[in-house]
């Protein structure tokens, strides 16, 4: 079969489109969570790294969130300067710094808790699908990384 490109480059048959168009959709439906307390989706989801494990390096965190360092930057000054978070040079390594809950940031966790209950509320989709969906852009995001490395 002979490759297309006017076919090719219509938006309806972009892979790309839904997966953007969805990721706005959703992170739109933490919006009126978040605003409650103050933090945006970037911020929720940095919250979330450190809740589950404290003390991580910057890098650590831009790993796991799948940032740069010069996206995660100006959230964790913010934060900082909320409050919410303490950065500290490693004792280990001069050029990484440590990112450590505050009391504040401990206590935030508590306030957050029922997001999750009431995102999952508002995304209307089965546990299945949910899951086979995850698993898919899970196998995406594994993918480009592979490709990255080979760079």
């Amino acid at each position: 079969m002979e490759y297309n490109y006017k076919e090719a480059m219509k938006l309806d048959n972009q892979l790309c489109f839904p997966i953007y168009a969805a990721a706005r959709t959703v992170t739109s439906i933490y919006t009126p969570y978040l605003k409650k307390l103050g933090l945006t989706y970037t911020q929720y989801i940095l919250f979330l790294v450190l809740w589950e494990k404290d003390g991580l390096t910057v890098g650590e965190i831009c790993k796991r969130l799948m940032l740069d360092s010069g996206t995660l930057s100006p959230v964790l000054k913010k934060l900082r300067q909320e409050g919410y978070i303490e950065k500290t040079q490693s004792t280990t390594d001069e050029r990484s710094f440590i990112i450590t809950l505050t009391e504040k940031g401990i206590a935030l966790q508590e306030q957050a808790k029922e997001i999750p209950l009431q995102v999952g509320k508002c995304v209307n989709i089965n546990p299945e699908k949910a899951k086979q969906l995850y698993d898919l852009l899970y196998e995406l995001l594994d993918l480009q990384s592979t490709d990255r490395k080979g760079e």
